[in-house]
């Protein structure tokens, strides 16, 4: 261990301890003759640590925003959380479990309620054909089609996929952004997604992974200007790379079947404009 600062008694640093733990700093913070002193394992940390922790001390706000963080669920480094740390997110989790349920994974008639237009009773293959249905569902009062295609999922794999991922990911926005800006966020993603899929390829599709694109995209670029996410950086590599991968005829020639690119696109294009749009929160008040 490297010694690195020494520090009054009287200075309250468990807050900012164990935010440095959820980061992955490996230090410690001793006594000795009326002073704490902290010390870390990696020198090379020193700069990084001694610029947040002066933050801390002289900053209310950044203070606040740490101990609020320190009392995220995490464990051993990671991030766990329960349902109720995000209820939202695990809402519209449950709401995608019951419409698999309900539709049959997307085999039964119930499925055309949750699509972007009725393809039973609107013409759809054509750009001009797609415009006509969606106005006059919308005229009709249908609004719910704008974002019900998230919940439709044609397999069990599909669904496992895509809840496992919005779970990991957006149980942090609700979790540190709140859940207004969740919500927020969901709302934005779910109609650029949907909307983009259903002008360049009509109503035949489903599930959240437009969501989840737009969700990475927003913790991406959120996290430039402000850190708080945990999430591996090759994953937005590895999304990029795989919504390319299905603008090509790959995923066809390997049996996978067209997937929903313009959704994930779409998705993707709103979270970034979000990230943009919303400054990073605050600190949250706690009662």
């Amino acid at each position: 261990m490297y010694r690195i600062k020494e520090l009054e008694t009287g200075e309250d640093l468990s807050g900012f301890s164990t935010w440095l733990g959820h980061q992955g700093v490996k230090h410690e913070i001793t006594r000795e003759s009326g002073a704490q002193v902290l010390w870390l394992d990696n020198p090379e940390q020193t700069e990084p640590v001694l610029a947040a922790l002066e933050q801390y001390m002289s900053r209310d706000d950044v203070r606040q925003q740490v101990n609020q963080a320190s009392r995220a669920p995490v464990r051993g480094g990671r991030w766990q959380p329960a349902p109720r740390h995000s209820p939202v997110v695990f809402g519209l989790i449950i709401v995608a479990a019951v419409v698999a349920w309900l539709t049959g994974l997307g085999e039964n008639l119930m499925s055309a309620v949750f699509m972007y237009v009725d393809p039973r009773y609107h013409e759809w293959q054509s750009f001009a054909q797609r415009l006509d249905a969606l106005t006059g569902t919308l005229a009709s009062g249908q609004l719910w089609r704008l974002i019900s295609p998230d919940f439709l999922h044609f397999s069990v794999m599909h669904i496992l996929f895509n809840s496992v991922m919005l779970w990991f990911l957006a149980s942090q926005v609700e979790w540190m952004d709140g859940r207004g800006r969740f919500l927020a966020l969901f709302l934005v993603t779910s109609l650029a997604s949907n909307t983009l899929q259903y002008l360049v390829s009509g109503p035949l599709f489903g599930g959240l992974s437009g969501v989840v694109y737009g969700v990475l995209g927003y913790c991406w670029l959120s996290q430039q200007r402000l850190p708080r996410f945990q999430f591996p950086p090759a994953l937005v590599t590895f999304a990029l790379v795989w919504m390319i991968i299905g603008f090509t005829p790959l995923p066809v020639w390997l049996g996978i079947g067209r997937m929903a690119n313009e959704a994930h696109l779409g998705g993707f294009l709103g979270g970034l404009l979000m990230a943009v749009i919303m400054s990073p929160p605050g600190p949250r008040r706690t009662a």
